[in-house]
């Protein structure tokens, strides 16, 4: 489901990877359609590799998204420039265990931005998520 798809440190919006230049990689802004090169010094993050904090064990970006999916029915996420407390109470009906310590209202508005961001582009399948896990734990057997 987020297979491709970056976020880049300083750059607003995700990106999807559109091919390899020299040394650097070229990228396509999911706001606006424009392509930029994205150099080796940018902090860039595949978002399939990130994860939220939690009590328990760390979940997975796509889990998440899945959760705020269900939740909205396939709608937008609230607004991510609502106040701190309205955005930790939502965040904590759709992952109730996260780590409110080490998950900063910041990392929260950014997760909702990425959401409503995906939402738009229709690129969220929440059925991706569990076939990516039959395929994952087939692999393992």
């Amino acid at each position: 489901m987020l297979k491709g798809l970056l976020a880049i440190s300083g750059q607003r919006g995700l990106f999807k990877m559109v091919s390899q230049a020299k040394n650097s990689i070229i990228v396509e802004s999911l706001l606006d359609g424009k392509r930029i090169p994205a150099y080796a010094t940018s902090r860039i993050s595949a978002l399939e590799d990130i994860s939220i904090y939690t009590e328990e064990e760390d979940v997975k970006l796509a889990d998440v998204f899945k959760a705020i999916y269900e939740k909205e029915d396939g709608g937008k996420a609230i607004d991510p420039k609502s106040s701190g407390n309205e955005l930790k109470n939502y965040f904590e009906e759709i992952l109730p265990s996260y780590d409110k310590d080490r998950v900063y209202v910041s990392d929260i508005k950014k997760v909702l931005t990425w959401y409503n961001i995906l939402i738009e582009n229709d690129l969220i399948d929440p059925n991706a998520v569990d076939e990516e896990a039959e395929e994952e734990s087939e692999s393992a057997e």
